[in-house]
Order: C-alpha cells, then sequence, then structure tokens
C-alpha cells in the first residue's frame, strides 16, 4: 500500500461497526466532531480489549487489507487474534487510509475509562462513540508532544464554548 491512498474515516467506521468491534474515537477525528478546526489523515481509535473484541478487530482488519505503517523490515506481521490481544497499541494502513487502534491511550486506562464520557454520534449514517472533550485534553495532555500542546490550547476554547451546552 502507498501514501496515496484517500483517507476515509466514515468507511473505516463502518467497517468496525460492521465487524461490531466495539471502539470510541479519539484523536483527531474525535476532535473534528466535536467542532475543532484541526486536520487529520488518521482515524484513531480506542478498543475493548476482551477476546471476542480482540476477534471482531482482526477480522476486520483483514477485511480492510491492514499492514503496519512505518514498521522497519523484520519477521513478518502476523494480523490475527493472538497479535492483537498480545499487543496494545497499533498503526495500520487500510483500503481507506491511515488506521491506529489503542488499547491504552496515553492518560487514560483504556476503553472502560472512556466510555463513561464517550458521546454517541450519527455521521451521515455512521454510529460511533466518541470521546468527550475532557478526555480528549487529558489524552493530548498526556502524549505531550508539541502537536498535542498545540492541540490542547484548540481544545480548551472549543470546551469553552461547548460549556453553555452541556
Amino acid at each position: 500500500m502507498t501514501a496515496d491512498i484517500e483517507f476515509d474515516a466514515l468507511r473505516l467506521l463502518k467497517e468496525l461497526n460492521d465487524a461490531q468491534v466495539r471502539y470510541i474515537v479519539v484523536g483527531g477525528v474525535a476532535a473534528r466532531v466535536l467542532g475543532s478546526p484541526l486536520l487529520t489523515a488518521d482515524l484513531d481509535v480506542c478498543y475493548a480489549r476482551d477476546d471476542a473484541n480482540h476477534q471482531a478487530i482482526a477480522e476486520m482488519l483483514q477485511r480492510v487489507h491492514a499492514q503496519l505503517r512505518g514498521a522497519d523490515v523484520g519477521p513478518p506481521f502476523r494480523l490475527d487474534v493472538e497479535t492483537i490481544a498480545r499487543g496494545d497499541s497499533f498503526t495500520f494502513v487500510t483500503d481507506f487510509g491511515a488506521l491506529d487502534i489503542l488499547g491504552t491511550p496515553s492518560g487514560t486506562n483504556g476503553y472502560e475509562d472512556l466510555a463513561r464520557s464517550a458521546i454517541r454520534v450519527d455521521l451521515d449514517g455512521v454510529v460511533a462513540q466518541v470521546a468527550g472533550i475532557d478526555d480528549l485534553i487529558r489524552m493530548k495532555r498526556a502524549a505531550g508532544r508539541p502537536k498535542d500542546l498545540l492541540a490542547i490550547e484548540e481544545l480548551g476554547a472549543l470546551r469553552e464554548e461547548l460549556a453553555p451546552y452541556g
């Protein structure tokens, strides 16, 4: 796969839903859904870490021809349930663009932690759970990369705008 694959977040979300993966959208797509003007070129999701979900993720990733993104040449990567279960976070390129699956995003305790304040949204007919703005800020702060620190300012301003609406 090459870098010229068009990023299609909605199609990736549909594939996750069709596979019945339990996930929460985090990262740039979540920020966009909540109203941020920040752009992103990948879909980040936090996934539930249980056997059934590992199976669903592995099958979905095989369907979209996922390959590790940015991996050095080395032993072949086996995209199966055991690999997903043994790992935590993976970055892939798929038929529909970049997809990062995170078992425990920075600053969180994983899926159950984020599920408490996730927001259910309908994105052009694709329903997804999206991390709440405070959780996005918490993850960005914990990651601490320069781009994350800039995003915290944007998300903080967005939180102030959204505050009157609950």
